[in-house]
């Protein structure tokens, strides 16, 4: 089942990532990029390496049960009482259909594309810049779903959801249980990685004009699934949108203050870096 899943969303990758290569960042680009891409990677490679090093972390220890930390879903669910039912008003097989595939596919794509995209600038300050934030988000939120132990809706509300993204699909919970837990709601990643595409899509927005929009669409569909398929409760989307804005501030804090791979040129008496990309 999750090969079938994880084959589908190549395929769905495979079609939206040349069609937006094509329509946002074009052909000039593509061939600079070809005689660059050394020299990117190399200036790169260490925040690629650290956030590999985060991903695998986050991998290993959602496979594990939590054994400390708050129980705080019965205080969510008495602060936030009834809103996420809310959704089961506006509810419609179209809008779950959206939903589903923007939760699943939609998330996807909008994850990397912007790393893409940002490889293909000539300055990699920006692509660094997300790169870290990702590397912030995945660190700062394996950190708080170790302190803070929580159920989402479609645990609490089993039997009052209608539109729980595993009635619409079940192979999607072979994909969901790979890389996360029922416990892992508070925050919710799914939120707090979209807003941080939606904020850096504004700050490239000189660069991919016509991303923008298409960015923060897609990020606020994102954002909405997660409380319209009954996985993550209110209050874990604005601790989501918290944590973003928090994770952009401090990697443009220390990608444009503090670079490593020219910490690593000074002990190997290399550059390290060169003339576009100096912070």
């Amino acid at each position: 089942m999750l090969t079938e899943v994880l084959t589908r969303l190549a395929v769905v990758l495979g079609i939206l990532l040349p069609v937006s290569i094509a329509l946002f960042i074009g052909r000039e680009r593509l061939e600079i990029t070809l005689s660059e891409w050394r020299s990117r990677l190399r200036i790169s490679g260490p925040v690629l390496v650290v956030l590999g090093v985060a991903l695998l972390i986050n991998r290993i220890m959602r496979r594990s049960e939590p054994n400390v930390g708050f129980h705080m879903t019965s205080t969510i669910r008495d602060i936030e009482g009834e809103f996420i039912l809310i959704f089961q008003e506006v509810a419609t097989p179209e809008l779950t259909t959206y939903f589903s595939w923007i939760y699943v596919y939609g998330y996807a794509y909008l994850l990397i594309f912007p790393a893409v995209a940002y490889f293909l600038l000539s300055d990699t300050r920006m692509f660094r810049r997300l790169l870290t934030a990702y590397t912030l988000n995945y660190g700062l939120g394996l950190l708080l779903y170790l302190l803070v132990i929580a159920y989402g809706p479609r645990n609490i509300y089993a039997g009052e959801l209608d539109t729980i993204l595993y009635d619409y699909n079940y192979q999607y919970e072979h994909l969901t249980q790979e890389v996360n837990r029922n416990t892992n709601v508070f925050p919710s990643l799914h939120t707090s990685l979209s807003a941080t595409v939606g904020i850096f899509a504004y700050f490239s927005r000189d660069e991919y004009l016509k991303w923008f929009p298409v960015a923060v669409v897609l990020a606020i569909s994102v954002i909405i699934s997660t409380m319209y398929l009954g996985i993550h409760w209110a209050i874990d989307v604005v601790a989501g949108l918290t944590l973003a804005v928090l994770c952009v501030w401090l990697s443009n804090t220390i990608v444009g203050r503090w670079s490593l791979s020219a910490s690593i040129g000074r002990l190997t008496g290399s550059d390290g870096a060169d003339g576009s990309d100096s912070d």
